[in-house]
């Protein structure tokens, strides 16, 4: 009788006939089978969105409620779901639980890391189905794809101007709060982008990771490079709409148009000249200060600007 009862104790188990994996209830079984088969009978009463199992259904609805139920007990910042909250905790604990196992470089999502792992195999799995372009994460190709539509739904509710990414819009509105949260470790010199600050710090450490394939001259960042392969293919993109001159970088073209406009933004803050252009503004200056930062290699002259050391320096070639 015992060893009979001993049969009905055995706990049972069901196995997923896919893919093997086992559940203790059957509900669960039959909530995991249809990943597999792709049914999602679940639909939310708002927007017809529709969900694999009810738990999903519910979290999606918060969207539509505003619930947060779940608090972060460092910062009361507030959630729509638990994963939400674990992994925002990461930022407060430092943890980076996935490693990449080519470079090492971790993470604190796992999903972010499956996105980098892109950069060692070249997979670009998401095709705009406009012009072709791919990229290795959906969010990159849904940003991409506003180049097409013109959509910028973004907008600064100081001044109106929008954007197409969330993210340029929280760059943009540092103009108007002030704000630069990226601190140099080395000069104190501060940020409003992190990749700007990036960039700064290769002034320190003497970094220029790229280089042109046509006279292996070294750069700090990516678009000096891009900028300077323009020498060797003669493209200039940025053409004058008033004289159809043309220019290798966009800011030299806003330069130039000051020649047309009359445009003279920057002014000497002793005399108050005025100049169409930063740099210009800047040997002007010297004028006052008496800086001559310029100096001759063969006479151990000075000057306050490099055109006037060029000028001076024929006199020892000619």
């Amino acid at each position: 009788m015992k060893q009979h009862q001993g049969m009905h104790t055995v706990e049972r188990t069901y196995p997923c006939d896919v893919c093997n994996r086992i559940f203790k209830e059957v509900r669960h079984l039959r909530v995991h089978q249809h990943s597999h088969t792709g049914g999602h009978p679940y639909r939310c009463d708002v927007c017809n969105k529709t969900f694999s199992n009810t738990n999903n259904l519910k979290i999606h609805q918060r969207v539509h409620t505003g619930e947060r139920p779940y608090c972060c007990d460092v910062c009361n910042k507030t959630f729509s779901n638990t994963n939400s909250l674990n992994i925002h905790l990461r930022v407060h604990t430092g943890e980076r639980p996935y490693p990449c196992d080519v470079c090492n470089k971790a993470f604190k999502q796992l999903e972010h890391l499956k996105i980098h792992q892109r950069v060692h195999t070249g997979e670009r799995p998401y095709p705009c189905d406009v012009c072709n372009k791919t990229f290795s994460d959906r969010s990159s190709l849904k940003l991409h794809q506003h180049v097409h539509t013109g959509e910028r739904p973004y907008s600064c509710d100081v001044c109106s101007k929008t954007f197409r990414d969330r993210s340029y819009l929280k760059i943009h509105q540092r103009v108007h709060t002030g704000e630069r949260p990226y601190l140099c470790d080395v000069c104190n010199k501060t940020f409003k982008q992190l990749e700007n600050l990036k960039m700064h710090q290769r002034v320190h450490t003497g970094e220029r990771p790229y280089h042109c394939d046509v006279c292996n001259k070294t750069f700090s960042d990516r678009s000096n490079l891009k900028v300077h392969q323009r020498v060797h293919t003669g493209e200039r993109p940025y053409p004058c709409d008033v004289c159809n001159k043309t220019f290798k970088q966009l800011e030299h073209l806003k330069i130039h148009q000051r020649v047309h406009t009359g445009e003279h933004p920057y002014h000497c803050d002793v005399c108050n000249k005025t100049f169409g252009d930063r740099s210009n503004l800047k040997i002007h200056q010297r004028v006052h200060t008496g800086e001559r930062s310029y100096h001759c290699d063969e006479c151990n002259k000075t000057f306050g600007s490099k055109w006037e050391l060029k000028v001076h320096q024929r006199v020892h070639t000619a």
